[in-house]
């Protein structure tokens, strides 16, 4: 399997017409889920802990994302009762849960911003307790992140939530009975929200199709001479909550990645990145600032045979092992024996669950014996850090695992976005040579589509 830079039409698959709605007895079911998963596991009571940046857990069981503050889901397992604590803010969003009638809002003014008033705030204690806690309550505390044995001994009592939170519980119910409890809803071999239903599915590709046309709106139309804020302002972002800092750079800024933005004007010649995220979504592409290989500095004038052409072998034999049952170490090996080498500089997981936040986990590394299965969400996502002149290339995109049955569901309650998948597939394997089994459903407006010089984004690699 070799590839070429070609001569492409990448056609125009569309925007959506209508925003996938997630209804109330979904989040009613997942609920039942976390309270019956839980219950197995020893729990007494659930704290589902989110914040601005950390909200991905308790928006998926309630809808309520915290904006500028603290809010925290308390569930009593037995009476299956739920308190939503909040500050003041959080209580005027509170009826944006779709699951709202079965949720008692609390409010705790020190969720609140400071300098808000705090002249009525009851001590978390009281408020913990009316919510359904008891003394030896075995408590599993969810926020985004738990641990392994290799971190620490007792993996279970490392917490990441803030102190004070814990310190109550502890308090409450005793030091050996709070516990981490984030991998029931995000292990990758069986936490609640590896499986996504096909409501879910269709937002994130609702999601998908927004950030990667924005993506693809900048590939086609960078011009050297604008700033980078100008090319931010060719994406025609749509306004879906970010989740993660919109990145875009060129010049030496590019060589790391992760900046935002700014006011530098792009020039011929420079190396640029590009990374838009959003919930459920996220497209990434880099390149260089030139026409063609000729424009480059002599020593990388073989950017796309040394580099380019590598990777994008490496990412379509990815394409073309993913699928239902297949163990994420299959998906590992098939981008560490083609780009495994130190010069690419391949240092995180080929590949990742992606959900609410960006990274939920990833059921690929090296030896895993994690199985792919129906209703997972997946981001491509292979990044050569080279550390050289070579500077790197990218493809990030977004797709998901379907069993016949949940892709006849989709198709019959999403057929709008159900022709767009159909299309990607297509244009993936008649005009890039990508082969995908039936399983795989793209998300991407670009999807596999790498054009390693962006002044002449028609010309990108494809299979020969």
């Amino acid at each position: 399997m070799t590839s070429k830079l070609a001569d492409l039409e990448l056609p125009e698959f569309g925007l959506p017409k209508t925003e996938p709605k997630i209804g109330r007895e979904t989040y009613q079911t997942r609920i039942e889920k976390l309270c019956e998963k839980s219950e197995e596991e020893g729990y007494q009571v659930i704290v589902v802990y989110g914040d601005r940046e950390h909200n991905a857990n308790l928006a998926y069981l309630t809808g309520f994302d915290p904006r500028f503050e603290e809010s925290m889901l308390v569930m009593d397992i037995a009476t299956r009762k739920a308190s939503l604590i909040m500050g003041h803010e959080g209580l005027g969003y509170f009826p944006i849960s779709p699951v709202k009638e079965s949720l008692k809002a609390v409010l705790y003014p020190s969720f609140s911003l400071m300098g808000q008033d705090r002249s009525m705030t009851r001590p978390l204690k009281d408020i913990l307790g009316d919510a359904g806690i008891e003394n030896s309550d075995m408590v599993g505390v969810v926020g985004w992140k738990y641990f392994t044995p290799r971190e620490a001994s007792s993996p279970q009592y490392w917490m990441e939530v803030p102190s004070y939170i814990v310190d109550t519980l502890r308090e409450m119910v005793g030091l050996g009975n709070v516990k981490n409890a984030n991998n029931i809803l995000m292990n990758p071999e069986d936490g609640l929200r590896v499986d996504n239903e096909a409501d879910q599915l269709a937002w994130f590709e609702y999601a998908a199709t927004h950030t990667s046309q924005s993506v693809r709106n900048v590939l086609f139309n960078l011009t050297p001479g604008i700033t980078e804020h100008d090319a931010v302002r060719l994406m025609e972002l749509p306004g879906i909550p970010f989740s993660c800092h919109l990145m875009l750079s060129s010049g030496p800024r590019a060589f790391m990645g992760l900046p935002s933005p700014s006011s530098r004007v792009i020039e011929h010649g420079d190396p640029f990145t590009i990374a838009y995220g959003v919930w459920g979504a996220l497209n990434a592409r880099a390149g260089w600032v030139v026409e063609d290989e000729s424009k480059l500095h002599n020593e990388i004038r073989d950017y796309v045979p040394k580099l380019v052409s590598p990777y994008f072998e490496a990412v379509t034999d990815w394409y073309r092992h993913v699928g239902l049952g297949v163990d994420g170490g299959v998906l590992y090996k098939a981008i560490h024996d083609r780009i495994g080498d130190p010069f690419y500089g391949v240092h995180l997981n080929p590949g990742h669950l992606i959900h609410i936040e960006e990274w939920l986990h990833s059921p690929v590394y090296k030896g895993s014996k994690n199985k792919l299965r129906s209703g997972m969400a997946i981001q491509v996502d292979v990044i050569p850090a080279t550390g050289t002149p070579y500077f790197t290339t990218n493809i990030e995109d977004g797709i998901a695992l379907a069993d016949s049955k949940l892709r006849a569901e989709f198709a019959a309650s999403y057929p709008e976005a159900w022709e767009r998948i159909m299309a990607r597939r297509d244009f993936m394997m008649d005009s890039l040579g990508i082969q995908l089994k039936p399983e795989v459903l793209p998300f991407s407006n670009i999807p596999g589509y790498l054009p390693p010089f962006l002044l002449s984004p028609y010309m990108a690699m494809k299979l020969t």
